[in-house]
C-alpha cells in the first residue's frame, strides 16, 4: 500500500544501568536501524562482551522480537553469517494525525509498513470526549481491517498528534487556540484506557517533521518544516534525527512569531501581527471575502476552497498567496539564520496545489537570508504530504515500543 522507504530508527547514546529493558532496547535498535545485521557486527556496535550480547539476544529471538536467518551480504569474503532483523509482525502500532476537521488515522507494523488507514470527519470544537472515542473506535476498526493482513498480533502504541501546543511528557494540550476545552485534559491517559496500550501525544507539525526527516537521504538534516494551512507551524529535527521540542514544547510554534508589516492585526492567540494572522490559509480567505474579488466569495469555507482557485489559475487567489508567502518568507528568513538547516521542507495542501507558496517563500528567503545559512539549503515543498504526519506518528510509536520501557512488553511475562 506504500511503498516509500520505511523510516530510520535513531539509537541515542545509553548507559547501561541494567541488564534487562535498557539492553534489550539498545540491541533491537541497532537491528532495527540496520546498525547490525549479524551477530558480530552487533558485538562491535553494542560495545559488549560476546557472552551479554549472545544471552540477551538469544532472549529476543525466543520471544520472537527479533528474527535470525538468510545471508548477510556485507562484501565479506567466506561463510555469509545469519541476518538479524526486527520481525515486524511482533506488535503494531497506531498514528492519528488530527486537524480541525478530521483526522488520518493509521495501523502499522513494527517494520513501519502500513497496513490500513481511513480519514475520519470529526470536529475538535465538540470536546475531547467526544473526538477521543471516535478516535479509538476508529483504531479498533483498523485493527479489525489490519487483522485480515497479518497475524494476531497486538497494538503496542499509538502516537497521537493534535493541532496545537502540546506538553509531551503529561500527554497534555496547553491552551491550544483552536481547540476549546481541551486544555489541560489527559490526551494521553484517556486513549490509553480506551486502547489499552501505550499513548504519545505531540504536536502535528513535530510529528509531520519526524516523518519528513527520517525517509530523506543522508546529508538531509538538520530539517525545519513548515506547514501552512488553517493555522502556521513548525517542526525542527537535529541533524542525528531527533525532534528539538523546547524546554518546555514551544519549540517550532512559530505561527505566533510577529510578522513585518502585520502590527494591529488580531490572532486568535489574543495577541497581535502574528505571522497566522495575516498568512494562515485562514487569513487567506478572510483577505478574499473582504476584496470581495472571486465570484461567491462568501461561499469560500476552507482550504479545499482556496486550493481549488489556486489550482485553476484564480488572479485574486494567486495574489493574496503571493502576499502570504511574502511574509512567511521573512520569518523563515530569520529561523534559516537561528536553526540554519539543511532542508526547509514546506507542507499543507495549499504547498501541495501549485508553486505560488514555494517560490514566494524561497524568493523571499534567498532575498534576506545571508549566504552562508543558504548556500546548502534545500527549500522544497513536503516530500511525504498529507502522508507525513502518520509517518511520523508511526515513527514515534515504534521507538516507543523498542524504548526500555516499552520492549519489556513486548519480551512477555517475566
Amino acid at each position: 500500500m506504500d511503498d516509500s522507504p520505511a523510516p530510520r530508527l535513531t539509537v541515542p547514546a545509553l548507559r547501561f544501568r541494567d541488564g534487562g529493558g535498557l539492553l534489550y532496547s539498545t540491541l533491537a535498535r541497532l537491528v532495527a536501524s540496520d546498525a547490525a545485521a549479524s551477530r558480530a557486527e552487533l558485538v562491535t556496535a553494542a560495545g559488549l562482551a560476546r557472552s551479554t550480547v549472545t544471552r540477551h539476544l538469544d532472549a529476543l529471538i525466543e520471544a520472537g522480537v527479533i528474527t535470525e536467518g538468510g545471508p548477510v551480504r556485507r562484501g565479506t569474503r567466506g561463510r555469509p553469517a545469519a541476518r538479524l532483523a526486527l520481525n515486524p509482525r511482533a506488535g503494531l502500532v497506531a498514528s492519528a494525525d488530527v486537524g480541525a476537521r478530521d483526522a488520518r488515522v493509521a495501523v502499522l507494523d513494527l517494520g513501519q509498513d502500513l497496513l490500513a488507514e481511513t480519514t475520519v470527519a470529526l470536529d475538535l470544537e465538540s470536546g475531547p470526549d467526544a473526538v477521543l472515542g471516535r478516535l479509538a473506535d476508529t483504531v479498533r476498526e483498523l485493527l479489525d481491517r489490519a487483522a485480515e493482513r497479518t497475524a494476531a498480533a497486538r497494538l503496542c502504541a499509538l502516537a497521537v498528534g493534535l493541532p496545537g501546543p502540546v506538553d509531551h511528557a503529561a500527554g497534555t494540550p496547553v491552551r491550544p487556540p483552536i481547540m476549546p476545552g481541551w486544555d489541560g485534559h489527559p490526551v494521553g491517559r484517556d486513549l490509553s484506557a480506551r486502547l489499552g496500550c501505550a499513548v504519545l501525544v505531540d504536536n502535528d507539525v513535530n510529528l509531520m517533521a519526524l516523518g519528513e526527516a527520517r525517509t530523506l537521504p543522508a546529508g538531509q538534516t538538520p530539517l525545519l518544516f513548515l506547514k501552512v494551512g488553517t493555522g502556521i507551524g513548525g517542526g525542527l529535527v537535529s541533524a542525528g534525527g531527533e525532534l528539538h521540542r523546547g524546554a518546555d514544547g514551544a519549540a517550532g510554534d512559530i505561527g505566533h512569531m510577529p510578522a513585518p508589516g502585520a502590527e494591529g492585526v488580531a490572532c486568535r492567540c489574543g495577541k497581535t501581527g502574528c505571522v497566522e494572522a495575516v498568512a494562515s490559509t485562514a487569513a487567506m480567505l478572510d483577505r478574499l471575502r473582504q476584496d470581495g474579488a472571486v465570484q461567491d466569495a462568501d461561499g469560500l469555507a476552507g482550504t479545499g476552497d482556496l486550493v481549488r482557485l489556486v489550482r485553476h489559475g484564480d488572479a485574486a487567489a494567486l495574489r493574496v498567496v503571493r502576499a502570504a508567502a511574502e511574509r512567511i518568507g521573512e520569518v523563515a528568513a530569520l529561523l534559516v539564520h537561528v536553526y540554519n538547516p539543511a532542508r526547509l521542507a514546506i507542507g499543507g495542501a495549499l504547498a501541495a496545489a501549485g508553486d505560488e507558496l514555494i517560490a514566494g517563500v524561497r524568493a523571499v528567503v534567498y532575498r534576506r537570508a545571508l549566504p552562508l545559512a543558504t548556500r546548502h539549503l534545500e527549500l522544497a515543498p513536503s516530500e511525504l504530504g498529507k502522508r507525513a504526519g502518520y509517518v511520523g506518528g508511526g515513527v514515534l510509536a515504534v521507538e516507543q515500543v523498542l524504548s526500555p520501557d516499552g520492549i519489556t512488553g513486548l519480551m512477555g511475562p517475566g
